[in-house]
């Protein structure tokens, strides 16, 4: 049995806390943004798998905040951060760590935010642009085959249609016409393959229905 560590150190508290990043920063989706009778932490901000415990943010995080994104928090939902555990925060004289923002989305470019380090001092502080994650594909799978299972299906499908009426409305499916555009352009012979059935099933059924043009149309 494979035991995450992470899990077991958690503490119980109704916020994110910076020993849950321990094991490394995360990456959140707002959900909401709330604000509390809380003059240290004036603000909650919910995110997606927050499981009840909001990030609530220190006064030089909420000064990111308005610096990238501005004072409308209402807009905040759906825009994304990667925040962090910074074990240099210090607290009450000691170094307790604290949650840190290092990557946003919805800026245009890297910028710095001049932060209040102390009461004589200054300090700029980079926030990173946060770009969109690269989209997973499933391991294993081979894009050819993949096409080739597509093609099978909608193969098998025009096969399927008991009459003329039914074939039209298959063919004329946005998702068909979707699914034999995308063989088109990557994979043109397979989007051949399924036209051809369409017309020997056209042929087959009735001479009433208007063929298409080979490469044409299909579904999704």
């Amino acid at each position: 049995m494979t035991v995450d560590m992470s899990t077991l150190v958690a503490p119980k508290s109704d916020q994110l806390n910076a020993d849950d990043l321990q094991a490394g920063p995360r990456t959140v989706v707002i959900t909401a943004v709330k604000g509390n009778a809380n003059a240290e932490q004036p603000v909650s901000i919910y995110f997606e798998g927050d499981n009840g415990r909001p990030f609530k943010p220190c006064k030089s995080m909420r000064r990111v905040l308005l610096a990238a994104w501005g004072a409308q928090a209402s807009e905040y939902p759906g825009r994304a951060m990667t925040l962090y555990r910074d074990p240099t925060v210090t607290y009450g004289g000691f170094e307790t760590g604290g949650i840190r923002i290092s990557h946003m989305s919805h800026i245009e470019r890297d910028m710095n935010v001049v932060l209040t380090a102390t009461k004589t001092k200054r300090v700029p502080y980079k926030v990173q642009v946060l770009k969109p994650a690269a989209p997973k594909q499933a391991a294993g799978v081979d894009p050819a085959v993949a096409a080739q299972n597509t093609a099978d299906d909608m193969v098998a499908r025009v096969k399927a249609a008991a009459t003329l009426a039914d074939l039209k409305a298959l063919t004329a499916h946005q998702g068909f016409v979707a699914r034999q555009e995308k063989l088109r352009t990557g994979y043109p012979e397979l989007a051949e393959k399924v036209a051809a059935a369409i017309n020997d099933a056209i042929a087959f059924l009735d001479d009433g229905f208007p063929a298409p043009a080979t490469g044409a149309q299909g579904e999704g």
